[in-house]
């Protein structure tokens, strides 16, 4: 389709055409010259703030160069990021003035998924997720500290799942006397809950405000509803269920309010290369926000359709009825500014910005929700949640705030519809974290800190200051406590409390949840509203977590500690030795390298953008560009440091692509990587470490997504 100035691809144009612009209240005549001016007049834009980028980056190898082999001077080096104006100074005070903000954002803290919005079966899960059912979270994973037996229902370990979910009730909302462990039936009179105890007595909740409501009748509810720290809990009651059989007070299950809200990912989760891949992506996110989005599911040899879930609805205690979101709200994370998609071309005939296309698109499809037949169903006061990665320092933050100034005026929305959650995951903008808020002030709803890449960005800008400390090792590093504070630190001064999320990372191992039980709960202990989780289930046990800390009150303490200092995050973590032995030199390479090919093989070859990758020890960890960035990054900067050298580099990655693929031997569609090492994944990967250092900020997509298109052209001609 040629329209305005653009070339847009067949499939995008027509998605465009028939199934966006319909129902969404917007002229498609000023769509498409709205669109173009948005590609011509922004694209420019964002072409100077990439050379800025560079521009700051060979500043900064420059200064490394010079002062190589010296301690140090992080005065002095202060004092030059500011002179070249990397570092950015300081304004006066402020708190961002983002209104029309959903609860689940502003007020609710709670687990937060990320899931791919090209697989249509996990986003509708994610979207589902909002209630999970604590039993099954309990029974079916190790977070009791052992595996479910294999075979059928074990009844002790029902009995233990009954006693800890009685256990978790009795510590977040107790009764006033006994323990729920010793209930024998639940009632509800004169609107406050009545628990009947074995004694024979009768109690109510130590804290009574904490019953928000029933189904079912007053004298035998169906279920109980409960709320603790702004989330909800489900007492299931049900003496036919199999389980509720079995207990005194006909209990048959404990649900959970879980994933408050789900980013559905356009970008670093999957793989999206061309047009195709882009209009799937839209399509999918269409479809969500419609509701009409369904999936074909075959599990145990019987296939069904899996659908959007229902709200769920209850009588509060004055007798009124209420009902509760079934599904999590979801944000759009949208790409970055690096990258160009040949969905669409501009007049001189060059590829568009992606984030430019993502930007326009994603929100003529939340127009859905925000008027028509669907207006509502995701966000309830007229908002449209976008993330927006990879922004280098204020004036990106400003371009983007400034391009949704556009695409609003162009779509017919009210100034500061879309709200932009910042992903604090790029060092430049870490450094300067208050001024990137400060240029999205009206819109920002959300700042999250990001381990991985933060930490693969770390390596890219000081790659000239010498040999990293190993990956292994690099979080024990004090700039990476100093920075997840100084994340904190920042957000509470700019007023997001009560107005918008403080997020904190993934938990990478989705079967280890008995350690993510024991460990995560430093997430909302460190004043995060929300902290990303890799499934459902992760999602069910996580939301413990914030029944148990108040991360309101967590905030306000922090908020009267002395904050961070911003000497703390220069510390570059270099190594203080480099006499590593031969072995832990190739230990370190073999865990960078198995990474890096457990992660891309299934990028280039597959389409996956995030999946399970086990690891060198064959443990499955969730994997996405961020965790191959700092993998390639690390090798990239002891290849030019000489710790290693390329032949053995080599050797290492034809070794670990063995290993991985013995690792995918069970699936039938795997291509396998030896012995010819010739394949378009073996080798963006070893692009990925061997033109490392020349990559824009370190990132990976450019070279992943030429092998990716380089393997889907091959296998169209034949």
């Amino acid at each position: 389709m040629n329209t305005e100035g653009l070339v847009v691809a067949d499939a995008l144009s027509r998605f465009i055409t028939d199934e966006a612009l319909p129902g969404s209240g917007v002229d498609g005549g000023a769509f498409w010259k709205g669109f173009s001016d948005l590609i011509h007049g922004f694209g420019p834009r964002n072409r100077d703030l990439l050379e800025r980028r560079a521009e700051l980056q060979g500043a900064i190898d420059d200064w490394h160069r010079a002062n190589r082999g010296r301690a140090l001077d992080r005065a002095g080096y202060r004092a030059f990021l500011e002179e070249i104006g990397y570092i950015e100074p300081g304004g006066p005070g402020f708190s961002i003035t983002t209104s029309g903000v959903d609860p689940e954002m502003a007020e609710v803290a709670g687990p937060q998924l990320v899931v791919p919005i090209m697989n249509a079966r996990f986003a509708i899960n994610a979207l589902n997720a909002r209630w999970g059912s604590l039993y099954d979270a309990l029974y079916g994973t190790d977070a009791l500290g052992d595996p479910p037996p294999a075979g059928p229902y074990d009844p002790a370990r029902g009995r233990r799942v009954v006693a800890w979910c009685r256990g978790f009730l009795d510590d977040v909302v107790p009764l006033s006397d006994g323990s729920h462990a010793d209930a024998t039936g639940y009632s509800v009179t004169d609107g406050g809950l009545r628990v009947r105890l074995s004694s024979g007595e009768a109690t109510g909740l130590a804290r009574p405000d904490r019953f928000a409501g029933y189904r079912g009748t007053p004298d035998s509810p169906g279920a109980v509803l409960l709320r603790n720290n702004g989330l909800h809990i489900i007492i299931e009651i049900d003496a036919g269920h199999p389980i509720g059989a079995g207990d005194p007070a006909g209990v048959a299950d404990v649900v959970m309010e879980a994933a408050v809200t789900t980013i559905l990912d356009l970008e670093d989760s999957i793989a999206a290369v061309d047009a195709e891949d882009k209009t799937l992506a839209y399509r999918n996110l269409l479809g969500l926000t419609r509701g009409d989005l369904t999936a074909e599911v075959t599990k145990n040899g019987r296939t069904f359709t899996r659908r959007l879930a229902e709200d769920r609805t209850f009588t509060a205690p004055d007798g009124s009825g209420f009902t509760l979101p079934g599904l999590s709200l979801f944000l759009a994370r949208n790409v970055g500014h690096l990258m160009t998609t040949p969905a669409v071309l501009d007049r001189d005939g060059n590829e568009a910005y992606e984030g430019l296309v993502d930007a326009m698109v994603t929100t003529l499809v939340a127009c859905h929700d925000l008027r028509g037949q669907a207006a509502g169903r995701n966000s309830r006061t007229g908002s449209f949640y976008v993330v927006k990665p990879k922004m280098h320092g204020s004036a990106e933050a400003a371009f983007t705030s400034e391009v949704f100034d556009h695409v609003e005026g162009v779509l017919g929305l009210p100034r500061d519809t879309v709200k932009i959650g910042l992903m604090d995951e790029e060092r430049r903008t870490t450094l300067n974290l208050a001024e990137c808020i400060r240029a999205a002030r009206s819109r920002i709803v959300f700042i999250n800190t990001g381990f991985l890449d933060r930490t693969g960005d770390e390596i890219h800008t000081s790659m000239e200051a010498g040999p990293m400390v190993p990956k292994t090792t690099m979080k024990a590093q004090g700039w990476i406590q100093a920075y997840e504070d100084w994340n904190v630190d920042v957000g509470i001064a700019c007023g997001l409390r009560g107005r918008a999320q403080i997020g904190k990372g993934m938990w990478a191992a989705p079967d280890l949840m008995a350690a993510m039980l024991e460990e995560k709960v430093g997430h909302p202990m460190a004043g995060a509203d929300c902290a990303w989780v890799p499934s459902p289930t992760a999602a069910t046990l996580h939301a413990t977590h914030y029944h148990r800390v108040d991360v309101a009150a967590r905030q306000d303490e922090i908020a009267d500690r002395p904050p961070r200092g911003l000497e703390e995050l220069l510390e570059i973590p270099l190594a203080p030795r480099t006499d590593w032995t031969s072995e832990e030199i190739a230990a370190e390479l073999r865990n960078n390298a198995q990474g890096i090919l457990g992660y891309v093989v299934r990028w280039v070859d597959a389409g996956i953008g995030c999946s399970k990758v086990p690891d060198i020890n064959d443990i499955g960890l969730m994997e996405d560009r961020a965790t191959c960035r700092i993998s390639s990054q690390h090798i990239a900067n002891w290849l030019h440091h000489r710790v290693v050298d390329r032949d053995q580099v080599m050797e290492t990655m034809k070794e670990m692509a063995v290993v991985v693929d013995r690792q995918n031997s069970d699936d039938p569609t795997y291509r396998p990587m030896a012995p010819g090492y010739d394949g378009p994944a073996f080798k963006a990967a070893c692009d990925l470490v061997f033109l490392g250092k020349q990559q824009p900020s370190g990132y990976t997509e450019p070279i992943l997504h030429a092998r990716r298109a380089e393997l889907k052209r091959r296998l169209t001609s034949g």
